[in-house]
């Protein structure tokens, strides 16, 4: 079976089989979200169509880490950077609570 493109075609445009199967995978996200967004029946797979662009040398590098940060990551990095700008010598809640021993 002869597959096209031919994967020398495709290594000629991202070197190495790893970041080959990335960039596949992070174009062909691309177009089916694109095309789920726009409505648009696709006549091929986004796989496929992900492949012939990266064949014909249309498609940049995808895995680059320029990315959107999801709602969670988000507030994680809120989180984190409200704790670091409180005052270092707040009292802790566990200084307002007696311990066990004293109730006795």
């Amino acid at each position: 079976m002869m597959l096209y493109p031919a994967m020398n075609e495709l290594l000629a445009q991202v070197p190495s089989r790893y970041k080959l199967v990335n960039v596949v995978a992070a174009r062909a996200r691309q177009i089916a979200n694109e095309a789920e967004y726009t409505e648009e029946m696709l006549e091929d797979k986004p796989v496929s169509i992900a492949i012939r662009e990266i064949a014909e040398g249309k498609v940049p590098d995808l895995t680059a880490p320029e990315r959107e940060v999801t709602d969670m990551e988000a507030a994680f990095l809120q989180a984190e950077d409200a704790a670091a700008q409180e005052p270092e010598d707040a009292e802790s809640p566990a200084e307002d609570h007696p311990e066990p021993a004293e109730l006795l």
